[in-house]
């Protein structure tokens, strides 16, 4: 159960795409990952062409609250389980905000040193989700999952995250991918692996 996760951790330090199973709050949904520092418009471009979802920027409490972000809905009613902040924009530096250069840009600088509230716009078109703190360990799904392999990839503390569609419309699984998978050489992190790696780094 090593060798994957010690291969997507690799992917992830070099600036690769992976992909993330086993989000236990998603039913099973499965999501393209990449280091948001690490993030290129050709990134982008792959996620929207190959996973289809929603483009998402993982972020901790700590970024969050540099940027002004909060939880959009911070209470338990009409509650969606996903922690969606105001979707973002890059003040300065795109043009309609869509393309995936401008949403590379936004992600760019949300994430530079000494980014605050003044260098992003709302609405945009980049979804930031805070994650909990204590991570994968608190809250088993792949916002916090994407945080932790960035971390132990030594490639920051943010990641972009994307879930994947099947060519039908509905939320592919580990098993409906393969091709995918080979065609692009994809590492597969299982969010069990990594908890297990991680409650056994704390025990």
């Amino acid at each position: 159960m090593e060798r994957p996760l010690e291969a997507a951790l690799e992917a992830i330090a070099a600036g690769r795409i992976v992909v993330i199973a086993g989000d236990r709050l998603r039913g099973g949904d499965i999501d393209l990952m990449c280091a948001a520092r690490h993030v290129t418009p050709e990134v982008i471009n792959f996620m929207a062409t190959h996973g289809r979802g929603l483009i998402c920027l993982a972020v901790t409490p700590e970024r969050a609250a540099q940027l002004g972000l909060s939880l959009v809905n911070p209470g338990t009613a009409r509650q969606t389980g996903r922690p969606f902040a105001r979707s973002i924009e890059a003040a300065h530096g795109v043009s309609t905000g869509i393309s995936a250069a401008d949403r590379a840009h936004t992600v760019q600088v949300a994430m530079a040193d000494g980014a605050s509230n003044a260098d992003i716009h709302s609405p945009g078109h980049v979804f930031p989700l805070i994650a909990q703190a204590g991570g994968v360990l608190a809250r088993p799904s792949a916002c916090e999952a994407s945080i932790d392999l960035a971390r132990m990839a030594g490639a920051g503390d943010a990641a972009v995250i994307c879930s994947i569609m099947r060519d039908d419309g509905e939320m592919a699984r580990i098993d409906d991918i393969g091709d995918l998978i080979a065609a692009h050489g994809l590492a597969v992190a299982d969010i069990g692996a990594l908890i297990a790696r991680l409650e056994g780094a704390t025990a």
